[in-house]
C-alpha cells in the first residue's frame, strides 16, 4: 500500500443571521463525513468557503470584502479552491462570475447541501463554476451537522424560506417560499442535541409563526412547542423572529404556561403608523399591533419583549416618524434593533417615491437608539438587589473579577447583553443563581447567589 492520501483542509467563514449560520454548520458536518479535516486557521486551509448575506447593502458590502480578502491567499498558491455560497451568490451569482474570476464555484441557498461536490481540488469530473436555482432544500435530522456554538445551546432551523410579500425585503427571492419541517424531523433533531448536552434551544425561521400552514395538515407552531416541551433535558426553548401575524390564542398560552419556553419574544414590528405598514405589505395595522402587545404584556408575566424598526421608509413623513418615536417611549421594549432602510433592487419599495436622504435615515435611526438605551438602562437598574437564573456560557480569560459570563431568560445569545458573573463552581453549560450588583445599559454584573 502506497501513503496515506492527507485530508483536504477546509475552512470556512459564516455571515449574516443565525439561519444562515445553520446552513454553515451543515456543510461543514457534511464536509466531515466526506472526509474532509476542517480548520479554523485560514492560512492552513486548502478550500476556503464563504458562506454570504446579502438582506441589505451593509451586509453585501461585508461578503464582498471578505471574499476579496480571502482571495488575496490564491496569488501565492497556498489556497488552492475558493468557493462563495449563501445569498450574495443566489442574488448575483451572473455578476459575480464575471467581476470575481478568483472565485471557483458560487453555490446559492439551496444547493449547499451539494457542497462536497465542489470541494475536491482535483477532480476526475469538474463540476461546473456555478450551483444556483430556484431554492427547495430543507434539512432534516438526520443531516450531518456540527455546531460551532457551545455545546449547550443550539439553533433550530424549523422552516426555510419565507412566503410573504413585504415591499422592502428581499429574503423570498434569496431563499425561496416557506418550507416547514414536519414536528417528527424537528423533535428527533432536538433529541439528538439534548443527548449531545445541549439545554438551550434557539428555534428559528424567516417568519415562525407561519410555521407548518404551508405543510396543510393543521401543523403549527402551538403544537410543535407543545411536542418540543416533553423532551428530557432542554431547560430553555427561546422562539427568534416572530411575525405579528398568527399570534394565536394558543401559541400565547403555551409560552405563558411552559416552564421551559423563555419569556422573551423577539416580534419584528417595523413601524407603527398603519400607512407605512400598508406600503410596507405587513397585513397588520397600528390597531392589531397594539392589540397584540397588550395580550402579550397582559398574558405572560415577566416577559421580555424584542423588536426591530425600519426608519427612513420610502415617503416616511416627520409625523409619521414622530409617532414611531411616541410609540418607543410608551410600550418601552427590553430590547430593540432599528434598521435605516436600505433601497435594495427588485423590491417593490425601491422603486416607490418620496426616497429619504441617508442623512436622515441616520439621524432618526441615531434618535430612537438614543431613546432605547435610556429605556434599557433603567430597566437594567430596576434588576439590582434581584436574584435570577443565569445560563454560564463560557469563562473570562481576563476575569477583572468576574470570571464568567452568561444570560438569563431574557437575553439571547449573541443579540442581547450579558451577565458577568463572579462567584464559585460555575462552568459553561450550567444554571447558578445570582444577584445583581451592577448595572450598564445592556450588561448585568452579579454574584453567584
Amino acid at each position: 500500500m502506497g501513503p496515506e492520501k492527507p485530508q483536504l483542509k477546509v475552512g470556512l467563514i459564516s455571515l449574516g443571521c443565525p439561519k444562515n449560520l445553520v446552513d454553515s454548520e451543515v456543510m461543514l458536518g457534511l464536509l466531515k463525513k466526506e472526509g474532509c479535516e476542517l480548520t479554523k486557521d485560514e492560512s492552513q486551509a486548502d478550500v476556503m468557503i464563504v458562506n454570504t448575506c446579502a438582506f441589505i447593502e451593509a451586509s453585501k458590502k461585508e461578503s464582498i470584502e471578505t471574499i476579496l480578502d480571502v482571495a488575496r491567499r490564491k496569488s501565492d498558491g497556498s489556497l488552492k479552491k475558493l468557493i462563495v455560497t449563501g445569498c450574495l451568490a443566489q442574488r448575483y451569482r451572473e455578476e459575480l462570475e464575471k467581476e470575481m474570476p478568483e472565485v471557483d464555484h458560487f453555490i446559492g441557498t439551496g444547493e449547499f447541501h451539494r457542497i462536497t461536490e465542489f470541494t475536491k481540488v482535483l477532480p476526475a469530473f469538474p463540476p461546473p463554476r456555478s450551483a444556483v436555482d430556484f431554492p427547495e432544500y430543507v434539512y432534516d435530522y438526520a443531516t450531518p451537522r456540527i455546531s460551532t456554538l457551545p455545546r449547550h445551546t443550539a439553533y433550530v432551523k424549523i422552516a426555510e424560506g419565507c412566503s410573504r410579500t413585504c415591499s422592502f425585503c428581499i429574503i423570498p427571492r434569496l431563499r425561496g417560499p416557506n418550507r416547514s419541517r414536519t414536528i417528527d424531523s424537528i423533535a428527533r433533531e432536538v433529541e439528538n442535541l439534548a443527548a449531545e448536552g445541549a439545554v438551550e434551544l434557539s428555534l428559528i425561521a424567516q417568519d415562525l409563526t407561519a410555521y407548518g400552514l404551508d405543510l396543510g395538515d393543521g401543523t403549527d407552531l402551538e403544537k410543535l412547542l407543545r411536542r418540543l416541551i416533553e423532551i428530557d433535558g432542554i431547560r430553555w426553548i427561546r422562539l427568534l423572529y416572530n411575525y405579528p401575524m398568527y399570534f394565536t390564542d394558543g401559541l400565547i398560552d403555551v409560552i405563558a404556561n411552559s416552564e421551559k419556553i423563555c419569556k422573551y419574544v423577539d416580534i419584528p414590528l417595523q413601524h407603527i403608523d398603519s400607512d407605512l405598514l400598508a406600503t410596507m405589505r405587513r397585513k397588520v395595522d397600528e390597531r392589531e399591533v397594539r392589540g397584540l402587545l397588550e395580550k402579550l404584556k397582559s398574558s405572560i408575566p415577566g416577559l421580555a419583549l424584542r423588536t426591530t424598526l425600519i426608519v427612513g421608509f420610502p415617503g416616511e413623513s416627520a409625523e409619521q416618524f414622530g409617532r414611531l418615536v411616541d410609540f418607543v417611549k410608551e410600550y418601552e421594549f427590553n430590547r430593540l434593533g432599528v434598521f435605516t432602510y436600505s433601497q435594495e433592487e427588485r423590491t417593490a419599495a425601491a422603486k416607490m417615491p418620496g426616497q429619504i436622504p441617508t442623512k436622515v435615515k441616520k439621524e432618526r435611526r441615531n434618535r430612537i437608539m438614543a431613546i432605547a438605551q435610556k429605556i434599557s438602562a433603567r430597566k437594567n437598574l430596576e434588576k439590582l438587589g434581584r436574584v435570577f437564573d443565569v445560563l454560564i456560557d463560557r469563562a473570562l480569560e481576563s476575569p477583572n473579577g468576574y470570571s464568567h459570563v452568561g444570560r438569563t431568560e431574557g437575553q439571547a445569545l449573541d443579540i442581547d447583553g450579558q451577565v458577568f458573573v463572579a462567584g464559585a463552581s460555575m462552568r459553561p453549560g450550567t444554571f447558578v443563581r445570582a444577584k445583581v450588583e451592577k448595572a450598564g445599559p445592556y450588561d448585568l454584573f452579579a454574584r453567584t447567589y
